[in-house]
């Protein structure tokens, strides 16, 4: 499994707005292969910053996907975010 994560600082006001373009992504990233899930976490003891969290078959799937949709979504997302880091995950062990 890959996970795909990106760190953001949004100001509350934003917060609405910004889970509503985390749907629009997650939409699109639901129709592409080797899409397993997403989450939007807001992070612990850390104000105003949340995660966009993708997890991925392949680490392949996830580029296929932000290749063909990455600038365009970027464009119709409406929320004001400040990038904080991305992070690229890659499990060794599961258990659930």
């Amino acid at each position: 499994m890959f996970i795909h994560a990106v760190l953001f600082e949004i100001s509350p006001k934003e917060v609405n707005v910004y889970r509503k373009d985390c749907r629009m992504w997650a939409g699109y990233a639901g129709k592409a292969k080797g899409f397993l899930g997403y989450f939007t976490m807001q992070r612990a003891d850390f104000k105003n910053q949340y995660f966009s969290v993708y997890e991925w078959e392949t680490r392949q799937g996830h580029q296929r996907f932000m290749k063909r949709y990455h600038d365009w979504l970027v464009s119709k997302s409406r929320a004001k975010v400040k990038v904080l880091g991305y992070y690229n995950l890659k499990s060794i062990d599961e258990i659930r």
